[in-house]
């Protein structure tokens, strides 16, 4: 893990933001790819929670670090929605 993710606050994960230089339509890169990684996370996890019920997993470390991940990355793209929500929401209450 490279120190520049936990500083952006970026889940290890996730690759850090463009630079300044692609202005048009970064951040919905950005948030094009976060949820995209957040789905494959919990396809992962659900495949590694299926394949521990069954018997058939590695271990139960394995399962829990794919559970993990998978909570982390969705609380962090949950908390990006409402951070989009609250600023929404910030701007309609503008007086023009």
């Amino acid at each position: 893990m490279e120190i520049t993710q936990i500083q952006n606050g970026l889940p290890p994960s996730h690759p850090s933001p463009p630079s300044g230089e692609q202005k048009g339509g970064s951040f919905l890169s950005f948030l094009q790819d976060a949820l995209t990684e957040t789905n494959r996370l919990q396809h992962e996890a659900e495949q590694a929670t299926r394949d521990f019920v069954l018997g058939q997993a590695e271990s139960v470390h394995a399962t829990m670090l794919a559970l993990e991940k998978a909570d982390i990355a969705l609380r962090f793209i949950t908390q990006v929605r409402n951070k989009v929500v609250e600023a929404y929401q910030e701007i309609m209450r503008m007086q023009v």
